[in-house]
């Protein structure tokens, strides 16, 4: 398979290198990796020139997208990839030797158009206790080979066929650019299409949490921009045609479960504060969901790196 490996990047030098150290070791190589940078500065310029100094077994290609929007910066990457199959890993994960040779042979297997792994987040030890008791960071996990459901698509470790993302200007829609949603959006509309993406829960990737995520008013956050995202594509008809009433319905459920959430809240507390926290998690989610009726989204891009 002529793979190209694309990475989307913002101030994340060191993370960066640790992520190419991975790379020149993977088991089946990339023909080319293609990194583009978001910060106008070019300050991953340094860390590129110092591993192709080291010695690369693929050419790496670097630009600058100098817009803050993660929608332009991947299509960038798209436009410069010339492989029959294009990977996606994110800037601030670590990639074991077997990943991208466990993503080809899924696809292979399968007969798949596309590919999705788990990301696994590596909580420093020192964390507060009630973070690492709630496990906030996991993502859902799937058995290989099996369909991804519409509404667990997304990006951080996936390989897919480059006509698929190809067949458009724009793969990634630019009004995701400083929201995020961008890579839902994209994968949403391939299922749609046609394409059959299914799981590789072998192909693991790692991603160390930041201190910075470290608190709960990160965690709202994320839970609140996640809810934005379902409503969105709900909205758009990515999980299948919405009639009014359809909108009606998501409004209401949201509504209400944003409120049974709520209620929650105290009664769980006496179990330990992860289990209050989980429930305000889904209080935040569903007022990102109707936060999307009132035309309002919530810009994370705009205030934090990719």
């Amino acid at each position: 398979m002529n793979i190209s490996l694309c990475i989307a990047t913002y101030r994340r030098s060191d993370r960066l290198s640790a992520l190419l150290d991975d790379l020149v070791k993977q088991q089946l190589l990339p023909m080319e990796v293609v990194v583009v940078d978001n910060d106008a500065a070019g300050s991953a310029r340094a860390v590129i020139e110092l591993r192709r100094a080291l010695g690369s077994p693929f050419p790496i290609h670097y630009t600058i997208q100098p817009v803050k929007n993660i929608s332009l910066t991947r299509n960038r990457g798209v436009e410069l990839a010339t492989g029959d199959w294009i990977a996606f890993i994110d800037d601030d994960e670590r990639a074991p030797a077997a990943w991208l040779r466990l993503l080809a042979e899924t696809i292979a297997l399968y007969g798949a158009d596309g590919v999705l792994g788990p990301v696994e987040p590596i909580v420093p030890s020192d964390a507060p206790v009630w973070i690492r008791q709630g496990r906030f960071y996991d993502w859902a996990r799937m058995r290989t080979g099996g369909i991804i459901p519409a509404n667990k698509l997304r990006f951080g470790n996936v390989l897919l066929r480059a006509t698929l993302v190809r067949d458009t200007a724009t793969p990634f829609d630019p009004n995701y650019g400083l929201t995020g949603g961008e890579d839902g959006d994209l994968l949403t509309r391939l299922v749609q299409q046609g394409a059959r993406i299914v799981w590789c829960d072998e192909a693991v990737v790692h991603e160390p949490v930041e201190t910075a995520r470290l608190s709960l008013r990160w965690l709202l956050l994320r839970a609140l921009r996640g809810g934005q995202d379902f409503a969105r594509h709900k909205l758009r008809g990515r999980f299948g045609p919405l009639s009014l009433a359809g909108r009606v319905r998501l409004f209401t459920r949201a509504l209400f479960q944003a409120l049974l959430a709520l209620g929650l809240v105290p009664l769980s507390w006496p179990f330990g504060r992860h289990r209050a926290v989980y429930w305000l998690l889904k209080v935040a989610a569903n007022f990102g969901k109707m936060s999307i009726f009132l035309g309002w989204h919530y810009r994370e891009y705009d205030v934090k790196a990719i």
